[in-house]
């Protein structure tokens, strides 16, 4: 299940990116889909890593 959900993420991230780098070389704004699929997946990045951080900080400390 991991490796789906890591996967899909990638997938996602690889797409949202290479949108986003066409529109600004293009010089044409944003879909507002993308720049909500972009913001999503800053916020599972962002809340996967403090996850994980808690989880070392108790595991290690």
């Amino acid at each position: 299940m991991t490796a789906f959900a890591a996967l899909t993420y990638g997938f996602l991230a690889s797409f949202i990116l290479s949108a986003a780098s066409r529109n600004n070389k293009l010089q044409r704004p944003h879909p507002p889909v993308l720049i909500y699929v972009g913001y999503v997946l800053c916020g599972l990045s962002l809340g996967a890593s403090v996850i994980l951080g808690v989880v070392a900080v108790r595991h290690f400390a």
